[in-house]
């Protein structure tokens, strides 16, 4: 099997185990947190959301990375990783600048305000669109390395 229907495989597991991790955190943890807190504070028992965004970021954006290089001479594949590129790029700068800062306060406060909470939760839930395009790019780009020409 060829380099880049390999490195777009991973680059679309990768993206789709993020979607995933997003859809989970939603699903179960953002409704539960605004009213008990802890659930997010490592210090006091809770949830360290670093251990699992960490690695499955970086892993997915070195996955792209090298996807891009091995891709950048098939025009199906480099358009649809770019559009993958874009949107976890506006997503990532979004977290960066806006979310995970007052992530960080929530996790680290002593009393948390729950309407705060849950005013975080439904921005958070925004974020939704740009990780299902960047997913949805990422399997455009391994459909065509396979030669499905989908993009």
């Amino acid at each position: 099997m060829d380099a880049i229907v390999l490195s777009t495989a991973l680059t679309a597991l990768l993206a789709n185990i993020g979607l995933g991790g997003g859809i989970f955190e939603h699903s179960v943890i953002d409704r539960a947190w605004p009213r008990k807190p802890e659930i997010v504070q490592p210090r006091k028992g809770g949830i360290s959301r670093v251990r699992f965004w960490i690695p499955a970021h970086s892993l997915f954006e070195l996955s792209l990375f090298v996807t891009l290089y091995f891709g950048w001479g098939h025009g199906g594949v480099r358009r649809a990783l770019l559009v993958a590129l874009a949107a976890h790029l506006a997503m990532r700068f979004w977290s960066a600048f806006d979310m995970i800062p007052k992530a960080i306060a929530f996790e680290k406060a002593e009393t948390v305000d729950e309407a705060a909470a849950r005013d975080w939760t439904k921005r958070s839930l925004m974020r939704f669109p740009l990780a299902l395009l960047t997913s949805l790019a990422a399997l455009a780009a391994f459909a065509a390395a396979c030669g499905l020409n989908l993009v």
